[in-house]
């Protein structure tokens, strides 16, 4: 896939943590909030009733209310729980309970918010399987989506595929078509109205990007000029809603992937997230990518926004493709002219003209009445005093001014990358002219505004450039190691996730900031949220000439061929398979009792040996990770076994590079196969004198017949909790 390997990056990365407003999902007492309550699999007898059953519990352990109250989701069609209001006594009561795998508190997860595809390699005149591309559909978990967009126009698409399960349940005044096939909805909008509608934008946006159907000539206010379309134009959309404009609350999540899992959809897409690691049984996009699994579903979700600091992906399960943004071959910058003539690159998107007039410069200390200095000079919420900044461009010593220099009713600004924002290096919308710089143009900038007593300046019209140096792990990206099971490499992959122009909104505010009154049909947005339904749309595409792959047979394409512009996902020639055994198998070693891990899966523990099999690194996975002792030897053996999906007789050749810290062997270093879908197993070892606190070694695998190149990442690492 047109996406790039993480094993240079999995260390480093950066977060811009989107802001959200807490707000409970449900009013509720004082002494009740809502919890979750996971059950694990549906158990198989046919006379089993999970609505009564989950009625049934609540009547034990409730103290002076009724289950109609109290009850809010039952989770009965692909997995088995439920949701409900309950006082911390009652949850305790139920976590004790015989046949409960986890109860746990309603928390709050947020939205990690054209020319990509040909970057990806994935141009219009790719070659596809219309047919089967038709009958692909494809779930988007996240804010709802604008039905009306020209991007989910049904034009050339037949009925909905048989397979369809779902209802198109969107609410009042809102229609599904052949392309947009179906809608669900879990939250209430502020307004308490109950739609499936977006009306944050983010949903629409991600939904284009995976499947929106060609649409030409669209911009941002002239910027980013194209067509727009997703990966995957042919296949269908189902929508279902488990945000607010602010928040996603967790059970509606839950909610969501029950429904999809059994509506017959073929790949799920969230670009939702929480700010920290959750272990899997309390996490509802493990839990629901896990039974989506077992269905044949493969989950997308992105790594989150909390880069460049180590452990901050918040999404580890090895059942579900964990994607990090990444830049592309298009740049979208801000130039600011000062008086002196003088030009500086910044980035930003802001979609207005000043018509090359120069106007007064003035630094935030100059118009401020109401701060410290220090203050006033990062534009701080109320510094800036709005009759002296009237028609005038604020340097300002901070990248998210940008709120108060609008509201203060300034004409632009130049913002000056802080240190904790690290390097700018994606651009975001603005209500008004604004260019974002880093501390060296903001040296000039400030030196230019100290040499004259009339400094002026102008922003031009945001453009695009070409950036050479693509595909580079953004800075917001979250990066790894996996703090829930750390010898599993995550994020498993990046795609496309700055300055993506897709399908919006109408009625939703396009730079987030209030006052902003613009109306855009197409919107341009950076972060995980954008790379994940990349990875999606890939995925999907794949699946049209691989319709009885499995999940896990799809990502180890993806992940094994992951090279900046060359999709070759699609012949990937060997490929790591695993069942939803092995991944029993993998809870059973990092830890999960048999009974726990019989209710999840409806399978048990194997008897263990004490073998390394059993060891989480020998999970059949496109990536070898293993966290190691700081200070010892490193001796660590992984077992793999690959599926020959290429050529009917080949022969593979092992090839090793790496650092000079670790030894690494492959036993044996040829892997010859006489037909298709034959398997043959391989051993890795890793050997090196022990690393230092906070180390990592780092290798790198392929298996090459001349014709395919399989590539895997190898990181050891050591690293203080």
């Amino acid at each position: 896939m047109a996406a790039t390997s993480l094993l240079s990056n999995t260390f480093l990365i950066v977060f811009l943590a989107i802001a959200s407003i807490n707000l409970s999902c449900c009013a509720q007492d004082e002494d009740q909030k809502v919890y979750i309550v996971y059950m694990g699999d549906l158990p198989t007898e046919s006379e089993y009733t999970p609505m009564s059953h989950h009625q049934n519990i609540l009547q034990e352990i409730l103290e002076g209310r009724s289950v109609q109250e109290t009850l809010i989701h039952s989770y009965e069609r692909s997995f088995n729980g439920f949701s409900a209001k309950l006082t911390e006594q009652e949850a305790q009561k139920l976590s004790g309970m015989k046949g409960i795998v986890s109860v746990f508190p309603n928390r709050e997860f947020q939205l990690q918010t054209t020319r990509s595809w040909d970057f990806l390699g994935l141009t219009e005149n790719v070659n596809r399987i219309p047919s089967v591309e038709s009958n692909t559909i494809i779930g988007v978990i996240d804010s709802g989506i604008w039905p009306e967009s020209a991007s989910f126009s049904d034009d050339g698409l037949g009925p909905s595929p048989k397979k369809w399960k779902g209802t198109c349940n969107g609410g009042h005044n809102f229609t599904c078509n052949n392309k947009l096939i179906g809608a669900r909805y879990y939250v209430t909008d502020e307004s308490g109205e109950g739609s499936a509608r977006d009306i944050k934008g983010h949903g629409t946006h991600t939904a284009s990007t995976a499947a929106g159907n060609m649409v030409n000539g669209v911009s941002f206010f002239n910027v980013a000029k194209g067509n727009a379309r997703g990966a995957v134009p042919s296949a269908r959309i189902a929508a279902y809603k488990v945000c607010t404009t602010s928040s996603c609350p967790n059970d509606a999540i839950l909610a969501g992937f029950d429904d999809a899992n059994a509506d017959g959809v073929d790949l799920i897409s969230v670009s939702l997230g929480n700010f920290y690691p959750l272990a899997f049984e309390e996490d509802p996009i493990a839990i629901g990518s896990f039974h989506a699994m077992k269905n044949g579903i493969l989950t997308s979700d992105s790594s989150g926004n909390s880069g460049p600091g180590p452990k901050t992906v918040v999404s580890n399960a090895p059942w579900l493709l964990n994607v990090a943004a990444s830049s592309t071959d298009r740049r979208i910058i801000d130039k600011v002219f000062l008086g002196n003539g003088k030009a500086i690159q910044g980035l930003g998107v802001n979609g207005f003209n000043l018509n090359g007039t120069a106007f007064p410069l003035l630094y935030g200390d100059n118009v401020s009445t109401a701060c410290d200095p220090l203050s006033a000079k990062r534009c701080s919420s109320g510094c800036l005093d709005k009759d002296l900044v009237e028609g005038k461009i604020v340097i300002c010593d901070s990248a998210r001014a940008v709120s108060e220099v609008f509201t203060s009713g300034a004409l632009g600004t130049i913002l000056i990358s802080d240190s904790s924002l690290a390097r700018p290096d994606a651009s975001f919308v603005s209500p008004l002219p604004a260019a974002l710089i880093n501390n060296t143009s903001g040296d000039l900038v400030k030196s230019y505004f100290k040499s004259t007593q009339n400094p002026v300046a102008t922003i031009l019209p945001t453009e695009s450039v070409k950036d050479s140096e693509a595909p580079v792990v953004i800075w917001f990206s979250s990066r790894g190691p996996n703090s829930i099971s750390p010898d599993i490499v995550k994020p498993d992959i990046s795609a496309p996730g700055v300055d993506i122009l897709a399908a919006f909104s109408p009625v939703a505010n396009p730079s987030g900031i209030p006052g902003d009154t613009r109306s855009v049909k197409y919107s341009i947005l950076s972060g995980t949220s954008m790379a994940c339904p990349h990875a999606t749309g890939a995925a999907a595409y794949m699946k049209t000439f691989h319709a009885d792959w499995s999940p896990s047979a799809i990502k180890s394409a993806l992940m094994t061929t992951a090279f900046a512009m060359d999709i070759k996902a699609t012949n990937p020639g060997l490929v790591y398979d695993t069942s939803a055994d092995e991944y029993v198998q993998f809870l059973c070693g990092i830890g999960y009792d048999s009974t726990k891990v019989k209710l999840i899966t409806n399978s048990s523990c194997p008897s263990s040996n004490g073998s390394t099999t059993d060891q989480p690194w020998n999970l059949n996975y496109p990536s070898f990770g293993a966290h190691v002792e700081a200070g010892k030897k490193v001796h660590v053996k992984f077992t793999r076994t690959v599926t020959n999906v290429g050529t009917m007789k080949s022969m593979y050749k092992v090839k090793i590079t790496s650092d000079d810290r670790i030894t690494v062997s492959v036993e044996p270093n040829v892997l010859s196969f006489k037909s298709l879908n034959e398997k043959k197993s391989f051993v890795v070892n890793v050997a090196g004198d022990g690393l230092g606190s906070d180390e990592m070694a780092t290798a790198s695998l392929v298996w090459s017949d001349e014709d395919h190149t399989v590539r895997s990442p190898i990181v050891v690492y050591s690293q203080s909790e």
